[in-house]
């Protein structure tokens, strides 16, 4: 898995905060850009994103209504997955990660390893 380009973070930020499958021109009305984007540039990043799995897509009508595949949670887990398996040292690798963590972000680790 690679990470996602600039205008699919973008489209994936907006997909995520949507509970409800969305259009292709719903998703261009929420981008905020100048010069604004094309119609034809969404629907590009919004297919190939469909194609690479990261959205799921329905007919509705002539057009399609995408919802994301997985939850952003599980899309940075699979992130931080495969860059423990590159780091050598997976061991090490997160104990440094840890040791960057704020006492607040801590403290929900150690709740979230209790359960």
């Amino acid at each position: 898995m690679r990470p996602l380009g600039e205008l699919e973070a973008v489209v994936m930020d907006l997909m995520w905060s949507t509970e409800e499958p969305t259009s292709v021109r719903e998703i261009l009305g929420r981008i905020d850009r100048q010069p604004p984007l094309a119609y034809t540039t969404v629907l590009t990043v919004m297919d190939n994103l469909h194609r690479k799995g990261f959205l799921t897509r329905e007919r509705d009508g002539r057009a399609f209504r995408y919802r994301p595949t997985k939850p952003r949670a599980d899309y940075t887990a699979d992130l931080m997955d495969e860059i423990l398996d590159a780091s050598g040292d997976r061991s090490k690798a997160l104990l440094r990660f840890v040791d960057r963590m704020t006492p607040a972000e801590i403290r929900k680790l150690k709740r979230a390893l209790g359960d």
